[in-house]
């Protein structure tokens, strides 16, 4: 294979590009496991490089998870994908390097989530209850330093150590959204939703019924992606302005949103100043039409029981948090 003649590899857990120039090495990587089959990669892509690969279900839950394929052909490494991806499932390096090239050029934002500790404000018999209920484990206790401590590169900033820790741990997601689901429009036995759900924002609770727990979800959409009822699309032409230039590109509008079991919308999304047209075209195609104003209250949410009742594990735990609401 000549230099410069991208090499793609791919298995059930990891899927990669390699492609070595004269004086840079490019390798991207994907882990499948991560991947929720979100959709988002693909809508983002300026190349339309990445395709979504459905998911396969059987009797109400996922036999085979959706995931994302790749034209090595077509893509350019330059790493949008990377940034926009909710799970941290995309890598990208260059010369052995983390390195985001449209953000190193300053053509696309780094989005702003945070995920902060606060010691002293923390109750260290609720460390235990807090690991349990991340559902990526980048949460640990370091005995030395008596402290806990966050693998912030790999956090999904879902807001279940915010409501587990009363507020001990402060997440600020990237995006601004809703989230809503009509159970009544559920084809009876299914669960796909739930199966796929990165955050427990959409679970099964101990009645055997699906629960939403808005708070926690991160707004990557792989739900709609998943369920049977499937979203119906039309392209519509949107035109933006850039560097003086008029520029028309298509999205995808959604029509039935009325008729979905479960919607996701994104309203609009915390990130560094850039106005360049790749991203003011990224944003067009992954936002929803109306920004909305109307946004979950972090201090109202530290206190709803059923944020509480969503975790998972230790029912001590759960049953302390929910003495301390009602007091």
């Amino acid at each position: 294979m000549s230099r410069g003649t991208p090499k793609k590899t791919r298995n059930e857990h990891l899927m990669t590009i390699n492609r070595d120039m004269l004086t840079r090495n490019y390798w991207m990587k994907w882990d499948l496991d991560k991947c929720v089959g979100c959709q988002i990669g693909p809508i983002v892509c300026p190349k339309e490089a990445l395709t979504h690969v459905m998911a396969v279900l059987e009797d109400g839950h996922i036999l085979q998870k959706a995931s994302v394929d790749v034209d090595e052909t077509k893509c350019v490494h330059c790493g949008i994908c990377v940034e926009a991806c909710p799970t941290h499932a995309i890598e990208l390096t260059v010369n052995d390097k983390p390195e985001i090239p449209v953000i190193e050029y300053g053509a696309f934002p780094e989005f702003d989530a945070k995920t902060i500790f606060r010691k002293e404000k923390f109750d260290f018999s609720l460390k235990d209850f807090i690991i349990e209920n991340c559902p990526t484990n980048v949460i640990s206790y370091d005995p030395k330093r008596d402290t806990m401590r966050v693998d912030f590169e790999n956090c999904i900033h879902c807001r279940q150590c915010e409501v587990a820790s009363k507020g001990a741990f402060e997440v600020r997601q990237p995006w601004v959204g809703s989230v809503v689901l009509r159970r009544e429009q559920c084809l009876p036995g299914c669960f796909a939703c739930a199966d796929i759900c990165p955050t427990r924002a959409l679970h099964v609770n101990e009645q055997g019924e699906l629960v939403l727990a808005d708070y926690y979800c991160i707004k990557c959409g792989a739900c709609m992606q998943v369920c049977p009822v499937k979203p119906e699309y039309e392209e519509e032409v949107f035109t933006f302005e850039s560097h003086g230039m008029a520029l028309s590109r298509t999205r995808q509008k959604l029509l039935n949103s009325g008729t979905l079991p479960i919607v996701v919308e994104r309203w609009r999304i915390n990130h560094s100043e850039v106005s360049s047209a790749a991203w003011i075209e990224a944003l067009r195609k992954l936002s929803d039409d109306k920004a909305k104003s109307v946004e979950i209250d972090r201090k109202r949410a530290l206190r709803r029981a059923d944020l509480i009742e969503a975790l998972k594990g230790d029912i001590l735990s759960k049953s302390r948090l929910k003495s301390d609401i009602e007091r």
